[in-house]
């Protein structure tokens, strides 16, 4: 047998140098994930269909972001044409994992967090989209929950 076949799928990834982060299967069929931006901790969403991370406006200053008017308009279950600021320059980690000048979209999570609430899910300071898990060559374990993210 090969040393790569012997392996299962955390050792392999842990001796290539990813970390792993626990998941939490929600109400809603959502993965969760704690993470902090700019050294405040949060509850996040991972969302795989989301372009970009994003946060809630009522969370600017929870997360000492600097926020400015955005061109883009935000879309997605439910809700089109929503106004976005968005914040350059913050530092996202999640677990082990770390990253400096990440850039997160602000929009009204509002209709993302009264879904949440009517399934007895718990409320999110924002999610964790696409452009965060190419960044870190993200590896999902649905399975297992486990998401693994590259160190640098």
């Amino acid at each position: 047998m090969s040393e790569i076949a012997s392996l299962n799928l955390k050792d392999f990834l842990l001796e290539k140098g990813y970390t792993k982060v626990k998941l939490k299967l929600t109400r809603t069929n959502h993965f969760e994930i704690k993470a902090s931006i700019n050294g405040v901790k949060g509850l996040f969403i991972l969302d795989t269909g989301a372009s970009s991370s994003c946060v809630g406006f009522e969370a600017i200053e929870t997360f000492n972001l600097k926020a400015k008017d955005s061109e883009i308009k935000a879309a997605g279950a439910g809700a089109i044409d929503m106004v976005t600021q968005i914040s350059n320059k913050n530092t996202l980690k999640i677990g082990k994992w770390k990253k400096n000048k990440v850039a997160l979209i602000l929009f009204n999570l509002t209709h993302v967090n009264t879904a949440l609430v009517s399934h007895n899910a718990q409320p999110v300071d924002g999610i964790i989209g696409a452009d965060i898990l190419k960044k870190s060559k993200a590896i999902i374990d649905y399975e297992k929950k486990y998401l693994y993210l590259k160190l640098q």
